[in-house]
This record gives structure tokens, C-alpha cells and sequence, in this order.
């Protein structure tokens, strides 16, 4: 927890293959500033990125009490949206010690550890070989 400016701020870490995103949950009315612009406009109006990133204030019913500030890079916005979803849940963490019973049963808190397998020499990908003819 850290004041700032006369207001409780909680910050949360999330990661998703190259996306790192720096979460901020502060009092408020439920708004999701990413990067500086909307949330739904930074997200392209998808619904299910939108959802992802406000899963874990609904799991708590948490939704219009608290706006999310966020700082995201990297990745695509499938990564980031689920960087953000990861952030947000360990602020709320901070927020109450009790909110990391609920968030875990959901799944909120688990960094998903899949990324993208380095490719090896030889290989035209990571496991893609040129085609072979025996004659």
C-alpha cells in the first residue's frame, strides 16, 4: 500500500509470455485507463479482453468501486490482457488478505508459464524441419 497524493494506491505485477504489466488500483468508479487511453479503446472493444481484465473486481463484486491504472508492454493483447488480469488480482491481494482465497480458486493468480519455445539450429522453427526425400 502507498499514499500518494492523499490517495490509497495498491499495485500488483502481472506477466503472460512477453507482456509485463504494472497495475494500479485505486479508489474510484470502475474505469481501466491502460497506457493512458481507455481501456476499452486500448483493448479494441473486445469483450473477451475486456472481460479477462475485469474478471478478478467481479469475482470480489468489487467492479464500480475501483479503477485500474495500468502500465502494460510487450506481447500482443491477448498477452497483455491477461497480464493485466494477473496484476490487477495481486493488488487486490494488498487490498485484503482475505480476496486470496477467492482469486486463487479462480485461477486469477497462476502466471500461465506457456511461451513461445526458442528455435534451434538446422530447423527452419522451433521444431520444423526442412523437408527430407531419402533419393
Amino acid at each position: 500500500m502507498n499514499l500518494s497524493s492523499d490517495r490509497i494506491v495498491y499495485w500488483g505485477t502481472g506477466r503472460r509470455k512477453t507482456a509485463v504489466a504494472r497495475v494500479r488500483v485505486v479508489p474510484g468508479s470502475g474505469l481501466v485507463t491502460i497506457n493512458g487511453r481507455p481501456g476499452d479503446n486500448y483493448l479494441n472493444y473486445n469483450p473477451a479482453y475486456l472481460g479477462a481484465v475485469k474478471a478478478p473486481l467481479r469475482t470480489l463484486g468489487l467492479s464500480g468501486d475501483y479503477d485500474l491504472l495500468v502500465n502494460v508492454k510487450g506481447g500482443g493483447l491477448t498477452g497483455q490482457a491477461d497480464a493485466i488480469k494477473q496484476g490487477t488480482a495481486r493488488a487486490l491481494c494488498e487490498l485484503s488478505t482475505d480476496n486470496r482465497k477467492s482469486l486463487k480458486a479462480e485461477g486469477h493468480l497462476s502466471r500461465d508459464p506457456r511461451a513461445k519455445e526458442r528455435r534451434k539450429y538446422g530447423l527452419k522453427k522451433a521444431r520444423k524441419a526442412p523437408q527430407f526425400s531419402k533419393r
